[in-house]
């Protein structure tokens, strides 16, 4: 059998990864306690919750198998449950993408401005995401009698008559839920997406105008855009968990349970059962299907954004 003189045999995926290991032993051996504090405290712990969801386990005594019995309960019986799902995904299906869109909105707005005024805009629009007494503020303008600040503008205004109890009506809680997220959700992604847009190299808005960019959707679509790729995925990363694992807004707003469970969540459900009931092995088994929903969701967004700009 003849030989190409100087071509290597190929190597095997385990091999490979060998070779590299000692070729980069010095950037692995930095790289380390990262990744032995991720394995413990992020690898680990999802493993032994899905491994959790397979058994009975109330923290008292030793788990105790019983296969697919916390998934059937909770997919067949659980009438709470599938209350909750419904009202994770209408949350997640609305201030989702408007949030998202609102980030890119607004990052791409103030980034237009001069560096002084951009810093300061930024701090404001970021503020209330990280403001402890945010819920505080929307209690007192949601109180359900007349000293209450909507309630009193809109008697003075002549849109009502009485005092509307906007947290305990269960056609209102929903959609106060939803205008509360979205007015928390310029957070991490909105930072990240100013950072992106202050790393566009500015001559590539010139090579553009040269290749008929006209106009500044256009450069928006087709320079900055694909410039900002693993911020608008890390964006996106955000947005979806803040929309799924949405809870203490639910349970500060409108309490633990709401008014027939109409701004119950998955995780406001997981928590009930974990921290109340200490049923973890029902519990990790609510925390896989939110999980999966996270994991699946997060794939297609990130197969639709790395299309932007084709």
């Amino acid at each position: 059998m003849n030989r190409v003189e100087g071509k290597r045999p190929a190597l095997s995926r385990g091999a490979a990864l060998r070779h590299d290991i000692r070729k980069n032993a010095a950037s692995y051996l930095l790289m380390a306690p990262y990744y032995t504090v991720f394995f413990f405290f992020t690898v680990l712990p999802v493993l032994m919750s899905v491994y959790l969801s397979f058994n009975y386990f109330n923290m008292l005594e030793a788990p105790r198998w019983i296969g697919w019995g916390n998934y059937i309960k909770l997919l067949l019986e659980d009438d709470i449950f599938i209350i909750s799902l419904r009202n994770t995904l209408i949350f997640a299906v609305v201030t989702g993408p408007v949030s998202y869109m609102l980030c890119l909105l607004f990052a791409w707005i103030i980034n237009e401005f001069r560096p002084k005024v951009r810093a300061l805009l930024t701090l404001v629009f970021y503020a209330p995401s990280i403001c402890g007494n945010a819920y505080m503020v929307w209690n007192l303008i949601l109180t359900g009698d007349r000293y209450g600040y909507l309630n009193g503008i809109l008697m003075r205004v002549g849109l009502i008559n009485e005092a509307v109890l906007w947290m305990q009506t269960e056609k209102y809680v929903m959609p106060v839920l939803i205008v509360v997220q979205l007015w928390l959700s310029l957070g991490t992604g909105f930072l990240s997406f100013i950072a992106g847009l202050q790393t566009v190299d500015k001559s590539m808005y010139e090579a553009a105008a040269i290749d008929g960019v006209r106009n500044r959707w256009q450069e928006l679509w087709f320079v900055t855009l694909p410039a900002m790729k693993p911020q608008l995925l890390f964006g996106a990363v955000m947005q979806i968990t803040q929309s799924f694992a949405v809870a203490d807004i639910s349970i500060n707003l409108a309490g633990n349970p709401s008014v027939n469970y109409s701004g119950a969540t998955i995780v406001t459900h997981l928590l009930d059962y974990g921290s109340t009931r200490l049923d973890m092995g029902y519990a990790s088994a609510i925390a896989t299907i939110l999980f999966l929903l996270m994991v699946g969701t997060n794939k297609l967004v990130q197969k639709v954004l790395r299309r932007v700009g084709e």
